[in-house]
């Protein structure tokens, strides 16, 4: 999960680069003042994101240029900190399962948190640099929550791009972190509220683009793996949550309706929709839910009605072929959840203010609204939507909820500090904590040593389900060096 955070330097004419910078650079120094590692930057050897997954980029197409210059760090939890595009970004380790990528992405809330404290420590008085989890300033600019999904490189690209559409067209009643108001032009219809903060600023269905002409499906293709393997499915689609229910069930239906397209576990089911992009926007402003889209057949559906469809041939699938492939347990459990979800969306909507960020967030300000007769283009329920997200445990309105939570607050403190023991980001956080001064850069696939040699050594981590604590650690307790290691490796 990569996270572009909204930032905000307090006191002085802000520069949204300058600040991101100087709170990652906060967090580093105090971490090397806590001697748990020297900074270690990323390694920018294998980035290659203007790689299209169809085999083509359409004429004019814009992807991502490769910031090198700007602050760019990796974390012992096997994460990578950097500013991006004059944001403060933080991805995720790689996670066996969503369970795993919810509690990494709260210990990534964490780190932010972290990181505006010694920020603060080291401003003169009356700054201070603010973060906020959300996905839009207000004035027309967005900024991203992107999901990584390994895949079987054989799927073909088509059959994915068919299949997941309905969902990440609709998923958005369950996903959404709510917003007041609109940033793009809604004809005659007044929009009070709706269920997301991405659906405005959407115009194309398929394309390579991240920060213009966003498409619904993304193709960049960089698997940071084997590519001839696997493929990232790279999605940019979904708002950032702070809602550990509305987390969960963005990454574990999209991993089980995954499989079934891997696995081409469909039958003659049609959901396709006519017109993905408009149905976006249209979804996203029908808070009732009760609104539909029309389909390529002719039909109309709701929204609910495609997501019970999609939940319908999921549970046949786990009975068909089982849930090996999005662990077995955690998978059972998506399926309980999202049931569960979408009969109180059904039935009760409201039932879920404890579940889900667009209905809390809903439930809030209509509530701050009736009580002081605003009407909702008021500006103070801008402001309390912003609120709604900002990371300050003491100002977040999202901490004075009472949500629902799925993982321990112990388990995202040691989160914090420790990589998923289930992938390759064991190894890289491992090698960070023992062997940071021989580390000069490291990244998804690879790091980087310096043993004092005339040239450097890299090892290479194609495979993300290797470099686990049970496949490493006994081996890596036997080293003292980072030599020792590399020798031990055959390196």
């Amino acid at each position: 999960m990569e996270t572009e955070y909204g930032i905000l330097h307090r006191g002085i004419e802000s520069n949204p680069i300058a600040a991101s910078s100087m709170l990652i650079n906060a967090y580093v120094q105090h971490l090397e003042a806590e001697a748990e590692a020297e900074k270690v930057d990323w390694d920018f050897e294998d980035e290659s994101p203007g790689n299209d997954a169809r085999g083509f980029a359409r004429e004019g197409a814009m992807p991502p240029e490769i910031e090198t210059h700007l602050v760019n760090t990796v974390l012992t939890n096997g994460a990578r900190f950097y500013v991006d595009h004059a944001h403060p970004e933080l991805s995720t380790p790689e996670c066996r399962d969503a369970l795993e990528l919810v509690r990494w992405d709260r210990a990534g809330e964490e780190i932010l948190i972290q990181s505006m404290i010694a920020a603060k420590s080291m401003l003169p008085p009356g700054q201070e640099i603010l973060v906020h989890k959300n996905n839009s300033d207000g004035k027309g600019n967005s900024y991203g929550c992107h999901e990584n999904y390994l895949m079987d490189r054989a799927v073909p690209f088509g059959r994915i791009v068919s299949r997941i559409m309905p969902h990440f067209v609709t998923r958005q009643i369950y996903t959404g972190a709510g917003k007041v108001g609109a940033e793009t032009s809604t004809g005659d219809k007044k929009v009070d509220f709706q269920l997301t903060q991405r659906a405005d600023f959407f115009e194309e269905e398929v394309g390579l683009e991240t920060t213009l002409k966003r498409p619904i499906v993304n193709t960049r293709d960089e698997p940071h793996g084997d590519a001839q393997k696997y493929r990232r499915l790279h999605v940019i689609v979904g708002d950032a949550n702070l809602s550990e229910i509305s987390n969960f069930l963005k990454i574990g239906v999209t991993s089980v309706v995954l499989a079934m397209i891997e696995d081409d576990w469909w039958g003659p089911n049609d959901l396709t929709i006519a017109a993905p992009v408009g149905a976006l926007r249209h979804i996203s402003y029908d808070i009732s839910l009760k609104e539909t889209v029309e389909m390529a057949d002719g039909r109309r559906m709701t929204a609910l009605e495609i997501q019970w469809e999609l939940l319908d041939l999921a549970r046949k699938y786990a009975e068909d072929r089982g849930l090996e492939s999005v662990v077995e347990s955690v998978g059972a459990e998506v399926l309980r959840r999202w049931e569960a979800v979408l009969g109180a969306l059904e039935t009760d909507p409201g039932s879920l203010s404890k579940q889900l960020d667009w209905v809390a967030k809903h439930r809030l300000i209509d509530g701050y609204r009736e009580r002081h007769g605003l009407e909702w283009d008021d500006t103070k329920l801008d402001a309390l939507d912003l609120q709604y997200h900002d990371l300050r445990p003491e100002r977040s309105l999202f901490a004075k909820v009472g949500m629902e939570r799925l993982v321990d607050p112990d388990d995202v403190s040691r989160a914090v500090h420790d990589a998923p023991t289930t992938t390759r980001a064991w190894f890289r956080g491992e090698c960070l904590k023992r062997w940071s001064s021989s580390i000069t850069a490291a990244n998804w696939d690879s790091i980087v040593f310096d043993l004092g040699s005339e040239s450097l050594k890299r090892v290479g981590m194609m495979e993300p389900l290797k470099g686990t604590e049970a496949g490493l650690k006994a081996l890596m307790d036997q080293c003292e060096t980072p030599a020792e290691l590399l020798e031990k490796l055959g390196t």
